[in-house]
């Protein structure tokens, strides 16, 4: 049976990682609660390509 309830998966991705010109994407999977935080999710996350920490911000 499946859940009920407000939590769903989000997909992170670098946002410095496209201007740098360098090949792949820096991705994550996170979940979040839709009803309490309904704007698009930003976290500090490490990017292994840049070996930096930087701004991932949801996609749909």
């Amino acid at each position: 049976m499946a859940k009920k309830g407000n939590r769903v998966q989000v997909i992170l991705e670098c946002t410095e990682h496209k201007e740098s010109g360098r090949p792949g994407t820096s991705r994550y999977i996170s979940t979040k609660n839709k009803k309490n935080t309904p704007e698009r999710l930003e976290i500090k996350k490490f990017n292994p390509i840049l070996k930096k920490m930087t701004i991932h911000r949801e996609i749909k």
